[in-house]
């Protein structure tokens, strides 16, 4: 009987401690999943687009010459953790992306669950595994990582546009 009483402080705490882990605007989920595009924002709703520059400038921090921005607190997409942000292009693709603290097949799943659909058009070669799949027109989301063990972190993206 003990061990019951124990366990309800515990448990308490962690379900204090889970709404303050997964404090992540939706729209950073939304981006990254395709569900939303700032490229149409751009053309159709500039007041989203400025709104969620707003949202990136207060939680997130650059460092000089960095291509990507770093949240100022606990951030997730997806259930997973978001260490880094790319808000605009990335290598040849124009889009939105993050990286995560997760496996590529930790990432693969967890994608592939929300999206309801498996990625396809997977390809491992040059250190370097990636899936993708194709939502509409001009919205791609693709997962790339290094190839294990050296896959501790996942990039996750909505590409617009990309060179393969």
């Amino acid at each position: 009987m003990k061990r019951v009483w124990l366990a309800v402080p515990m448990f308490s705490l962690l379900v204090a401690a889970l709404p303050a882990w997964g404090a992540s605007d939706p729209r950073l989920e939304r981006l990254t999943l395709c569900r939303d595009s700032w490229l149409e924002w751009k053309n159709t709703d500039p007041s989203a687009l400025d709104s969620f520059g707003a949202f990136l400038r207060s939680n997130f921090k650059h460092n000089d010459n960095e291509a990507f921005i770093t949240p100022t607190s606990a951030m997730i997409v997806d259930g997973l953790k978001v260490v880094q942000v790319f808000p605009g292009s990335l290598g040849m693709g124009l889009g939105f992306s993050v990286v995560v603290d997760a496996s590529f097949d930790v990432t693969r799943l967890a994608m592939e669950r929300d999206l309801g659909k498996p990625l396809r058009e997977c390809e491992a070669g040059e250190g370097m595994r990636t899936c993708e799949l194709s939502i509409a027109e001009q919205r791609t989301v693709m997962i790339a990582a290094n190839d294990p063990p050296n896959d501790k972190t996942t990039l996750i993206g909505c590409y617009y546009y990309y060179e393969k």
